[in-house]
């Protein structure tokens, strides 16, 4: 089995990502941290810890980094509910995380399966890149590091050019992007074009008729409500749950670059881009696999099992 830690700022597309996860018999979970981004990393904790109890996963959840490295946390409420969940009402609170730091559990877990861990990185990279800070021998102990964040075209979705994952603590992306880990990148332009979903695809889950189903549909609520009233649209696309399944099956990738990967972190119009070098002009060697496309039909259908399951 392959051994997976997944850091998540859990809201609606990391609760579904979860799904999937706690759904794959290869995958074994050795930790969950949670990091400060879509809410604050109390609510996140409490999200992933409702998520593993609805799946009756028995995996501990760790509190991480409550703030981006520099500047305050900009949460995404306004898109995800207060509560990250879409604010349907779902029983979330109440339960109580593992005891211990998220950064000593990264820095752990390396060490406990060098060489074969895999890092599902879900929100922002604060978590990582304060165990990277703390021991910079983490980076020859990751097998893979899938990175949900930046954008492979220059489009973000939090700004014209940033991402939000990427933007709310670009200077922690820089630390990893610049740290020699096996990062695949799976951005926000791979989520618009690969995992849009809509109103037909919500009625279809519905009629799965399952736990895992119904928190699906709950917990995107907030996000359905969004784009209805600023894009005037049902579609919505699930960039997190896309990462997941490129972390569990790397097959599903049907076009990737091997490319440098620079985060802006200073510029007044594009802090928190992730500038790609497609054409080799900086002479920077590549550091990050960029992944441009994934086989639509085949992660869906993966998705579709994962909401099916008992």
């Amino acid at each position: 089995m392959t051994p997976l830690l997944i850091d998540t700022d859990t809201a609606a597309d990391d609760a579904i990502a979860l799904l999937l996860a706690f759904a794959e018999p290869s995958a074994e979970i050795v930790a969950i941290t949670a990091v400060a981004g879509n809410c604050r990393v109390e609510q996140a904790v409490q999200n992933a810890l409702y998520v593993a109890e609805v799946c009756g996963a028995a995996v501990p959840i760790y509190v991480g980094a409550a703030r981006p490295l520099a500047g305050p946390l900009a949460t995404a409420e306004m898109v995800h509910g207060a509560d990250g969940m879409g604010d349907a009402g779902l029983p979330i609170g109440g339960r109580a995380p593992a005891a211990g730091d998220a950064i000593d559990v990264i820095l752990e877990m390396a060490d406990r399966h060098a060489g074969a861990l895999t890092l599902v990185m879900l929100g922002p990279l604060t978590n990582l890149a304060l165990a990277l800070a703390r021991d910079p021998d983490l980076v020859d102990k990751i097998a893979r590091c899938v990175v949900m964040g930046g954008t492979g075209d220059g489009v973000g979705n939090v700004t014209p050019v940033a991402e939000y994952n990427i933007w709310v603590d670009p200077e922690a992306a820089r630390a990893v992007f610049t740290s020699g880990l096996p990062i695949t990148m799976v951005g926000c332009d791979a989520s618009r074009r690969d995992a849009p979903f809509d109103d037909t695809d919500v009625a279809a889950w519905r009629a799965l008729g399952t736990d895992r189903a119904a928190l699906a549909i709950d917990a995107t609520a907030g996000l359905r409500r969004f784009v209805r009233s600023r894009r005037n649209t049902d579609v919505f696309d699930l960039p997190d749950p896309l990462a997941m399944a490129v972390a569990l099956d790397a097959t599903l990738v049907t076009k990737a670059e091997f490319l440098n990967v620079a985060v802006e972190v200073r510029a007044e119009f594009s802090r928190g881009a992730t500038v790609v070098d497609h054409r080799g002009l900086t002479g920077r060697p590549p550091n990050a696999t960029v992944v441009r496309s994934v086989d639509q039909s085949r992660w869906r259908s993966r998705l579709t099992v994962a909401l099916a399951a008992g």
